[in-house]
């Protein structure tokens, strides 16, 4: 029978149509793959022979999302280390280059990133040179593991996989770093918890985070199957064999101004404490305590994410403006969207940091900041580009006036993490409590400077093995 698309995937280990579809589904899609040391390879392909022969090659060095699920069962067991991420994407460029099956159907996958500019993004001459010209960015390979020599011993395979295909060229390199907090969380560069809130499409982890965290009674984070995997078009089998659209994104982030912006944004608010205005414009403190749900941090861990807004309906605990109510309101965003409508715009975050730290983050300075050559590698799966990474960066994280609030009262202003305005126009004012819980003493205040510029990206679509494995010939699987 065909794969319910309209619920998680059921527990225990899978079968059927369900095992057949995870034994064709690349790996990180369903669920993050460890990978702690990350190398991303951006490829152009000579001509349709050689894209061909790349993919022929390639193939076989992908394993399924069923064999990582057996992988993570296996290391919980037992302790074995599981093999290393290996994923592969195409641009729209790529599959015509390809000349093999349909191109993916959705319009902005088939636009490109660089056409959308609701996105407000700084204009493509000004992105990482391989991500300027999206004719010649044909191909996208992630290469990661848990530990740095496992990662190296299989980019050296991918990178010899590569030389063998005459007129396949690298024309660009990504490192991802991952950074942790004492308590072992991921954070991105200003500090912060990252990646605690996502949406879960396996049922087994959905009752992982019900019984050992702070429980899903107020936020669910059961997800669908149809709003991460979409049938592959161009696969033998697309009631099986699914992929999904990749987002990618370079946010460089410039700690020294984010972290002065801190200081700037206590004091225009007449608070005096710098840790919690910075909770406010992220939505949590730095260890991942929601501000909504108290006014100090040292929450234990694991980091909660059973909570919404419904206690804070005026903005008086986390400001509307807050980064993580502005990218997940949880219900309360308000212009007639239900939660269920709103929880369709969201999507599986991947995200891993680059960039090299020479300061120790937790020094207390300031001068010695980075502001520069670090940040975020944004990376998401999405079924429907338009209503879930475009939706989500132009109708919340860019529209001042979102989340809708109280009547009377001041907009929000755009996110302070990653909201963008149109080149040369200024940043819209925020509006933030002075005191916490308190509704009557919302402030209009001078809005953040932008400490966090997007430095290119592209849209990829992550077939499935069963399409990959359709370019092996008896010379390649030798």
């Amino acid at each position: 029978m065909p794969i319910d698309l309209t619920k998680p995937i059921p527990a225990g280990p899978a079968a059927g149509d369900v095992l057949a579809m995870l034994q064709n589904l690349q790996p990180n899609i369903v669920k993050p793959h460890v990978r702690e040391f990350l190398t991303i390879l951006f490829l152009e392909f000579g001509d349709t022979a050689s894209a061909q022969a790349l993919l022929g090659k390639i193939a076989p060095m992908i394993k399924s999302a069923s064999q990582h699920l057996d992988e993570v069962r296996d290391f919980k067991a037992n302790g074995t280390p599981g093999s290393a991420y290996i994923g592969f994407g195409l641009t729209r460029t790529g599959y015509e280059l390809l000349g093999d099956g349909p191109v993916p159907a959705d319009a902005s996958f088939r636009a490109g990133m660089g056409a959308n500019k609701d996105l407000h993004d700084p204009a493509v001459d000004t992105w990482d040179g391989y991500l300027q010209e999206p004719n010649r960015l044909h191909a996208i390979v992630l290469v990661g593991d848990m530990l740095q020599p496992d990662r190296d011993a299989a980019l050296a395979q991918v990178r010899q996989v590569i030389a063998t295909v005459p007129g396949v060229q690298v024309i660009g390199e990504q490192e991802g770093v991952a950074q942790h907090n004492d308590n072992q969380e991921g954070i991105e560069h200003f500090g912060y918890v990252d990646g605690r809130s996502q949406p879960l499409f396996l049922q087994d982890d959905i009752d992982r985070e019900r019984d050992f965290t702070d429980g899903i009674s107020a936020w669910n984070p059961a997800f669908p199957l149809e709003q991460v995997i979409v049938p592959d078009p161009a696969a033998p089998n697309p009631e099986l064999h699914f992929g999904s659209y990749f987002i990618y994104r370079k946010l460089e982030q410039n700690v020294k101004l984010f972290k002065s912006s801190e200081q700037d944004f206590a004091d225009n608010l007449g608070i005096t404490d710098d840790e919690r205005a910075g909770a406010m414009l992220v939505g949590r403190f730095e260890d991942g305590t929601p501000v909504t749900v108290q006014f100090d941090d040292g929450v234990e861990s694991p980091v909660p994410n059973d909570f919404n807004y419904s206690s804070d309906i005026k903005g008086a605990k986390c400001p509307f403006l807050g980064h993580i109510r502005k990218t997940n309101p949880r219900g309360s965003g308000g212009f007639n969207q239900t939660e269920q409508q709103e929880r369709r715009h969201l999507m599986a975050r991947r995200g891993q940091t680059y960039g090299i730290r020479t300061d120790n983050p937790n020094d207390g300075l300031l001068d010695n900041k980075p502001e520069k050559d670090v940040g975020l590698l944004f990376m998401a799966f999405n079924t429907n580009i338009a209503q879930q990474f475009e939706f989500t960066q132009i109708v919340w994280a860019n529209n001042p006036d979102f989340p809708e609030v109280p009547a009377g009262s001041a907009a929000p202003g755009i996110d302070p993490l990653i909201g963008q305005v149109p080149p040369n126009d200024q940043r819209p004012q925020m509006t933030a409590p002075q005191k916490w819980g308190d509704g009557t003493s919302m402030q209009t205040v001078a809005p953040v400077p932008q400490a966090v510029t997007m430095k290119g990206g592209a849209y990829f679509f992550m077939p499935s093995l069963a399409f990959l494995k359709g370019f092996v010939t008896s010379a390649t699987a030798d």
